[in-house]
């Protein structure tokens, strides 16, 4: 391999956090105005304004208001000029006509960050995003920070600060988790769900049409924030993928990020023909994209509100290894199951921890793991279970269940539970984190709170092994090495490209002829098949007895690419009279298909036996550009859609993981007397192949399969490659 390795994330990875302190006027204002603020109690303003105040906002909040003198008994103005004090923040809500006009006052006043509520902008169609832009210059030329337009607004809980500029009644309770949500409405109710499970926000912020601030900014400004813990994200679309996922990269390392992605985009029509483009689903690129960047995709609002209740008040789990202590058999199975199943480990506790147990606990009690102390389990049995378990050193996380056996049960044990994981922490010093799950009883419980601990609690035990599941996966993302980008200095960017432009001006866009290709994929250092191509059968004959027997021969065209389901793929052919008869047999195929103009000749190979075979692809999405595909060949792939895909452009740390993610990566490791395959070169050809489709935009959809796979120190041979060319992108 020749190249030249870089450390992960561009050399522009610092930049993205480049004006993120001028968020700050966001969220650490001392001072807002509210420009629209209305007596009228229906009214937007009034409301948002009514917000800051009863949320307690440690500073002046001045109405702006041309037709009041007074707005809630607070003294108004008629314009930002007029406000005798510097204002740090200004919340709009007035018609979208006139917004432009305000944003110029606020500039001319000095104020240093906007909150747009209004809509009638992007969302409402050409008119209105002509509107946004003109909005957005004019945001710029004052050098401040808009969240909006078309937004909830923002909140922050921070005591020194108390800041409510939003449609919520009241501000979420205070904790470590910051949360930017794309809908307005939703935040509403995710303010509510928060109050609900007892998970506390550092802040919230709807951004709207994100004309500004979008979510790569607030990432990066969260990871340096420190009141935030967790970073918890709710989109529907991706304004910037590619900045969000370098600042994700970086801010992952220590802060995890969950996201809820909702909505599916629409592909549209691809060009017909391409492995990767048919298995590839609209989501494919998405979760791609957070597997890459480290950022936690989670199923629902729910799921991710979960775990990010886990991850605020407990650290952690440095393994997978988890005790259950229980006072019901089906809920700790329920449990244990659930833990299994979403790949962590319940280890039976040794025997010296087990005879602990069983000095204190009923006979009927099972103290294998889980740990089922029966019903008649009071606080003296949680609190002793729990100490002794905690302090065995054997596992890496402990789950509690408790199932109330009568209502007044429940208050004791949950005590018994804090102080005797309390105690625990006292005396052994050690830190592994402690779910809960109180199953049943009048009211939910989400939260167990004592005076040095809090433990998150879950109605019903199945959900912590998602939740255990997605924290530790995450923390084995964050420990591994970060992965380099190399660049390969053999690779001829210019001349693949120069290929790609000749094809364009020869025949459009579309898949281009099996020469063509070859000679893309030569110039990005890929390992391709011998092989020429032959116009009729004498030729074909001639490079067969070049190549030597047995050979293969098949179709090249530039419009017919699954050239084996037509029967134009012929192989092991033995001698000239078996060629003839291959090329014959083609061409009559062709001319009964009336497609004989397409047909540039037969491609001769010889025929190869690998240890394997795979196929590698790429298909560009509309948001993410080109996505790579890798999976293992003929029925993997057909029928069992045996695939793992990353976006471009691929680390080497991406190439490892990729290759190992699919379910048959066995079967190049030597499994059962296999045959070992070099996965050293594949994991190569997929950071060429990355390479070449970043740098060269006129590649569109990638098409090599089958790719053969010899042992180690081997390599690999590229047997039948497709590549479609597209007008440049971007």
């Amino acid at each position: 391999m020749t190249e030249q390795a870089h450390s992960e994330g561009p050399s522009d990875a610092e930049s993205e956090g480049v004006g993120t302190a001028s968020l700050a006027a966001l969220f650490r204002p001392s001072s807002v105005a509210v420009i629209g603020a209305s007596r009228d109690p229906e009214k937007v303003g009034h409301r948002i304004f009514r917000s800051i105040l009863d949320g307690g906002f440690q500073g002046p909040v001045f109405p702006v208001n041309p037709q009041a003198k007074y707005v809630s008994s607070v003294k108004a103005y008629p314009g930002m000029a007029e406000v005798p004090d510097p204002v740090d923040l200004a919340v709009i809500a007035v018609p979208a006509p006139v917004v432009a006009e305000v944003v110029d006052r606020c500039g001319e006043a000095g104020v240093k960050a906007l909150v747009v509520v209004s809509a009638g902008f992007a969302e409402t169609g050409d008119e209105g995003r002509r509107r946004q832009q003109e909005l957005l210059e004019r945001v710029r030329a004052g050098g401040m920070r808009m969240v909006g337009p078309n937004c909830l607004g923002i909140a922050s809980t921070d005591p020194e600060v108390k800041l409510n500029a939003s449609f919520a009644s009241v501000l979420p309770p205070a904790g470590r988790a910051a949360l930017c949500s794309q809908s307005g409405a939703l935040g509403v109710a995710v303010i509510d769900q928060a109050r609900r499970i007892s998970l506390g926000l550092s802040a919230f912020v709807s951004v709207g049409n994100k004309a500004d601030v979008a979510g790569h900014d607030l990432l990066a400004y969260w990871g340096d924030d420190p009141s935030t813990d967790v970073i918890l994200f709710y989109l529907e679309s991706f304004a910037d993928p590619g900045r969000l996922g370098r600042v994700a990269r970086k801010v992952g390392q220590s802060k995890p990020i969950m996201v809820v992605k909702s909505g599916r985009t629409e592909a549209g029509e691809r060009a017909a023909g391409s492995h990767t483009a048919a298995l590839a689903g609209a989501e494919t690129a998405v979760d791609a994209f957070f597997r890459q960047t480290g950022m936690i995709r989670a199923g629902s609002l729910r799921e991710m509100f979960d775990l990010a209740r886990f991850l605020t008040l407990q650290k952690l789990p440095e393994g997978r290894k988890v005790a259950v202590v229980s006072n019901a058999g089906g809920p700790a199975i329920l449990c244990t199951d659930a833990l299994a199943h979403n790949g962590m480990d319940v280890p039976t506790l040794s025997d010296e921890t087990r005879r602990d147990l069983e000095a204190f606990l009923p006979d009927a009690a099972a103290t294998g793991n889980p740990v089922d102390m029966v019903a008649s389990a009071g606080p003296e049995e949680y609190r002793r279970t729990i100490e002794r378990v905690l302090g065995s050193g054997e596992v890496d996380t402990l789950v509690v269940i408790h199932t109330p056996v009568t209502p007044a049960s429940t208050s004791e044990i949950e005590d018994a539970i804090i102080r005797a994981v309390e105690g625990a922490r006292d005396a052994e010093g050690q830190r592994i984190p402690v779910l809960a799950s109180v199953v049943g009883g009048q009211d939910e419980i989400y939260l167990l709170s004592g005076a040095h601990e809090s433990i998150p609690a879950f109605p019903f035990p199945e959900e912590i092994g998602r939740v255990l599941h997605r924290a530790v996966s995450y923390r084995e993302w964050r420990e591994e090495e970060p992965g380099a980008f190399p660049d390969f200095s053999d690779q001829s960017v210019d001349e693949a490209r120069r290929v790609c432009q000749s094809a364009l001006a020869a025949h459009g866009e579309g898949w281009m002829s099996a020469e063509e290709s070859r000679r893309v994929l030569e110039a990005g250092g890929l390992t391709l098949a011998e092989g020429r191509v032959a116009t009729d059968a004498d030729e074909a004959v001639d490079v067969a007895e070049d190549i030597g027997y047995p050979v293969v021969v098949k179709l090249a065209s530039r419009t017919v690419v699954h050239k084996t389901e037509l029967g134009m793929v012929k192989l092991g052919l033995e001698g000239p009279e078996a060629v003839r008869g291959a090329f014959r047999e083609i061409r009559e195929r062709m001319e009964r298909e009336d497609e004989l103009d397409s047909m540039e000749g037969v491609l001769i190979q010889p025929t190869l036996e690998g240890t394997a075979e795979v196929m590698i692809g790429v298909d560009p999405d509309p948001v993410f550009g080109p996505v790579l595909a890798f999976g293992l060949g003929g029925i993997h792939v057909e029928i069992l859609g045996d695939l793992a895909f990353r976006v471009a452009p691929l680390s080497d740390r991406d190439v490892r993981a990729m290759t190992r993610e699919i379910r048959g990566f066995k079967l190049l490791t030597g499994y059962r007397g296999h045959p070992e395959a070099d996965i050293g070169a594949l994991e190569e050809a997929l950071l060429r192949l990355s390479r070449l489709v970043e740098q060269v935009p006129e590649i569109g959809q990638v098409d090599l399969n089958p790719v053969f796979v010899f042992e180690p120190g081997q390599g690999y041979r590229v047997a039948d490659a497709g590549i479609e060319v597209v007008e440049r992108r971007g």
